[in-house]
């Protein structure tokens, strides 16, 4: 069964547009509702411990607004939540992940005060309630499948990912500048760790589209894959992870890496002597030797 938060009223976001068929919204008293899967912004299953979410707009190349903003948050929640999910994949339908924002026509977004000096539009009414580096926070790792289109938002959310696949021609492009806008969210303090300071500098300067074989190259993608190939490929190495790491390893070394980014490394060496005083109280340890040496598959605990 599948549920979509509804809005009580007409279903848009800042300036954005957003279409009313196949939406999940956030709901202003949190209330749930069933709705059929087809119609959903964001599709939820779980295949071999790993949660598949997947972007549903393909009709608007996936592209970001409240209803697939609230379906993210909730099949995120669901995950994390679920003790069977030990991986995340994300991807999308159709030829795009995530095209960007759905800027909609100029007439609502005039009618919003959206480019003038009396405009009110809150901040997180356009891009959702939650930053994209939640993803970062999250306790399972996530896999982004990019399937085509990965622009602006889109890009971000891909890149807060902790693993990218990518289709092969799959079209990128921050298009910040090309929008009147500038760079949103944690772009900045990303992209550059990625790719280095000349070309995060490059793509967020020209907005220019580039492609997966180039975004390989700067290291913003793990691996290229055929497009037929892309998504159970990225099942795959979500399914061994799912199978072969233990779940507290995985939740303790991802928030290692996210914040000893921001840390020095004496303060960094010091923490990581406290979690590997912890990480040998843990059953894992035993559980990951004993299956080792019998040479059999893992059974860790899942995560409390």
């Amino acid at each position: 069964m599948r549920y979509r938060k509804v809005y009580s009223k007409k279903h848009s976001v800042g300036f954005h547009e957003v279409p009313e068929e196949g939406s999940m919204a956030a709901a202003d008293d949190g209330t749930l509702t069933q709705t059929p899967a087809a119609d959903a912004a964001v599709l939820y299953e779980v295949r071999d411990g790993v949660a598949l979410l997947t972007f549903n707009r393909p009709q608007r190349l996936n592209s970001w607004g409240a209803d697939t903003a609230a379906g993210l948050y909730a099949a995120i929640d669901r995950a994390e939540a679920d003790p069977e999910v030990r991986a995340i994949v994300l991807t999308g339908t159709g030829r795009g992940f995530c095209a960007g924002a759905d800027l909609g026509s100029t007439a609502s977004m005039q009618e919003s005060g959206v480019g003038t000096e009396n405009s009110e539009t809150d901040v997180s009414e356009v891009v959702g309630e939650r930053p994209p580096h939640f993803l970062t926070e999250l306790r399972k790792p996530v896999i982004a499948a990019i399937n085509g289109a990965c622009v602006g938002i889109g890009l971000t959310h891909a890149l807060m990912c902790d693993v990218r696949f990518a289709a092969a021609g799959a079209k990128f492009a921050t298009a910040f500048t090309r929008r009147g806008l500038i760079a949103e969210h944690g772009i900045t303090w990303i992209l550059p760790r990625l790719a280095g300071w000349g070309a995060a500098m490059d793509l967020l300067l020209s907005g220019r589209t580039f492609l997966a074989e180039e975004a390989r190259e700067l290291g913003l993608i793990n691996q290229v894959v055929p497009a037929e190939h892309l998504l159970e490929r990225a099942m795959a190495y979500a399914a061994d992870i799912a199978a072969n790491c233990s779940p507290a390893s995985l939740a303790v070394i991802k928030a290692q890496t996210y914040r000893d980014a921001l840390d020095d490394l004496a303060a960094v060496s010091a923490r990581a002597e406290t979690l590997m005083y912890e990480s040998l109280q843990r059953p894992d340890l035993i559980e990951g030797i004993t299956s080792f040496f019998q040479k059999r598959p893992p059974n860790f605990p899942p995560l409390t």
